[in-house]
């Protein structure tokens, strides 16, 4: 099945409490930021990150990574995530993680990367424990370990965390670092996918083709792979495609009746 191999998460953040003038004028740089005022939202973190408020450093790290609001400059994000790691923000500490394991504006250091990344997911952030869980899956910085992959995605995706629930739904339907188990396999997926989580809409998919943890139902495998493709998944609409070639014109129609019906509860309930 597939599993994500790392996300580089741009997280958006409520406003803190902390010196008044400060929180008015973060969340002025807040506002600008989720309307797509970078430039504006550049001008109101900086000063403020100048100060040392680590949730300025963090907004700041985002704007250099991304390019948001001017040229992308690594450089310049290493710089405003480590300042605010320095304030141990869970949030630049995950970030910079994924710079370094990627060897961005910085050579690759995976240890560092775990490092920064076990930091991170021991206060808790979802995105970072995925991250570790990804480290331990893979074996970048550390022996790899099935079990300890398992530990860092369940916690991730007790939070909800789409992206370790399809993680951990794998290591379930495959038998890594737990007893292979199809329900619970497709109980993390579904969760997923009622998300909108395309990957664990395909993955869910398979497991209906094959009838693992589920009865098998052609008819839910296309509208999972069809729902998949419509937003963009590849391996999606491959497999689509192919299976409309043994369906019946009543089992397509079917098919396609539920997907409609899926997107308009939500993906929930399918």
């Amino acid at each position: 099945m597939t599993r994500l191999t790392l996300i580089l998460p741009v997280l958006l953040l409520t406003l803190l409490v902390w010196n008044p003038a400060y929180s008015a004028d973060f969340q002025k740089g807040v506002d600008a930021y989720n309307s797509g005022d970078y430039a504006t939202a550049l001008r109101e973190f900086k000063p403020l990150a100048e100060q040392g408020i680590a949730y300025a450093q963090f907004y700041l790290g985002v704007l250099h990574e991304k390019g948001l609001g001017g040229p992308a400059n690594h450089t310049a994000a290493i710089e405003w995530y480590t300042r605010a790691v320095e304030h141990g923000n869970s949030y630049a500490q995950n970030n910079l993680g994924l710079l370094y394991k990627k060897g961005l504006g910085v050579g690759k250091n995976f240890k560092f990367a775990l490092k920064l990344f076990s930091l991170s997911a021991d206060q808790g952030h979802a995105p970072a424990q995925l991250n570790l869980g990804v480290m331990y899956d893979e074996g970048l910085g550390v022996p790899q370990n099935d079990k300890t992959a398992v530990k860092w995605y369940r916690l991730a995706a007790e939070q909800g965390f789409t992206l370790a629930q399809n993680n951990l739904g794998a290591m379930y339907d495959e038998g890594l670092g737990v007893p292979q188990d199809d329900k619970t396999a497709v109980k993390w997926y579904r969760l997923a996918a009622e998300q909108g989580y395309a990957k664990s809409q395909f993955n869910l998919g398979a497991m209906y083709q094959k009838g693992r943890g589920v009865i098998q139902d052609y008819v839910r495998t296309h509208m999972w792979w069809n729902i998949a493709t419509l937003q963009g998944d590849k391996d999606a609409r491959e497999k689509r495609d192919t299976l409309e070639k043994i369906l019946t014109s009543t089992q397509l129609e079917t098919a396609q009746k539920l997907a409609r019906e899926c997107f308009q509860k939500n993906y929930k309930g399918c």
